[in-house]
């Protein structure tokens, strides 16, 4: 028997085109970003997006760049579009002011993961 997340999740994947394994990394991602700030509840975008380029550099160390690109990822806009599909299945809340125009990035995305 399936648990109920996993079925929302492949209903919210079969809704928006993006694989299943790509809103887990979202949920991965603030999981690990809200271990890493010690504390529950809301994440900002920079947060989320810092704590995600953490996790793959954790987990994939040099090769999260192209790890992350094989996948056809980029770090920002693509996270926030899957957070905001998220937030619109009512699997994430947001407050009034978050945006999807809060998840483009300040940094290139190859210098997020390869020159720092």
């Amino acid at each position: 028997m399936i648990d109920p997340l996993q079925q929302q999740l492949e209903d919210l994947a079969a809704r928006s085109g993006k694989p299943v394994e790509a809103f887990l990394w979202v949920l991965q991602a603030l999981e690990h970003t809200r271990q890493r700030l010690r504390r529950e509840g809301h994440v900002t975008a920079r947060e989320l997006l810092d704590g995600q380029r953490d996790l793959a550099l954790q987990k994939f160390g040099p090769m999260a760049y192209d790890v992350l690109s094989h996948w056809g990822r980029q770090p920002g806009p693509d996270i926030g579009q899957l957070v905001f599909a998220m937030v619109e299945a009512g699997l994430l809340a947001k407050t009034d002011e978050d945006g999807l125009a809060d998840f483009h990035p300040d940094h290139e995305f190859p210098e997020a993961f390869v020159k720092n």
